[in-house]
């Protein structure tokens, strides 16, 4: 377990492994348990970095307003603490438009950028988003985590023999900080940076289960945006990829980064 300070805040990391440094960013309401089925792999090959974004896991959960791009600050600040130049970077959900606005904001930083079961942007289009938006905002303020935790668990991994995985869930989600979770949940709302894609210079990897939230359809829209991406689409899978199919998902990003870091050296 470290530590490091960025802005009054003290913020929680986990490192495993040697080699090149690659970032896991959590998704919301979550932790750096998100990854507890890549550590063994990954940290086979790279130094994996593991933050827990403000406002969640040990992290420090201030009274404040929380955005997506004061989150991405926190990660430059990490990379900083750690003396890192250039690193892998990938997001889960929350996390992959935190991994997004880095990659708009900090080009330069990154050596490839892996979005996993997310967008660019959470924009109200209509009556229907504004409807389904509040829908889950009220619903947050109304539920305990408990409750919330219980849901999600069931939605995300409806299997009989994914039990284990519905226990954690709902577990885990009962601890969560309520004013923190709601205050990430409000960063995300009316956040977006599609209109800047080009500027991500990097190769990029975004991978979609095939149930996720938002269809398939979305990501290849906002693929063909990226000057370098790929979409790679993971069967039987939905919104917590790295969970419920993890071998897949292990592998699909490393044949990924092993392909940038052999080109990289080539050059």
């Amino acid at each position: 377990m470290a530590y490091f300070e960025h802005e009054g805040c003290t913020l929680h990391y986990e490192e495993y492994g040697h080699g090149e440094p690659l970032v896991l960013v959590h998704g919301l309401g979550s932790s750096t348990l998100d990854w507890e089925k890549q550590i063994a792999e990954l940290s086979a090959h790279y130094r994996l970095i593991l933050p827990d974004v403000r406002g969640h896991g040990r992290s420090d959960k201030p009274r404040e307003p929380y955005s997506i791009a004061g989150f991405s600050a926190d990660l430059v600040a990490l990379l900083e603490h750690l003396n890192l130049s250039r690193v892998h970077l990938a997001g889960l959900s929350m996390g992959g438009m935190i991994a997004f606005q880095f990659a708009v904001d900090q080009p330069g930083l990154l050596k490839s950028l892996c979005i996993v079961n997310s967008a660019p942007e959470v924009k109200i289009r209509s009556a229907n988003d504004a409807w389904q938006w509040f829908k889950r905002w009220s619903l947050m303020r109304l539920l305990s985590l408990e409750a919330i935790g219980i849901a999600l668990g069931g939605k995300l991994f409806p299997k009989p023999e994914q039990g284990e995985l519905r226990q954690k869930m709902a577990e885990r989600w009962a601890k969560n900080d309520k004013r923190a979770y709601l205050a990430s949940f409000d960063a995300i709302v009316g956040w977006g940076v599609q209109e800047r894609l080009s500027q991500v210079a990097c190769p990029t990897l975004v991978i979609s289960a095939d149930r996720d939230y938002t269809p398939v359809a979305l990501k290849e829209s906002y693929v063909k945006l990226l000057p370098d991406g790929r979409l790679v689409v993971i069967a039987d899978s939905r919104h917590a990829t790295p969970l419920d199919q993890p071998q897949r998902f292990n592998q699909t990003l490393l044949e990924f980064l092993t392909a940038v870091d052999t080109t990289t050296q080539d050059h």
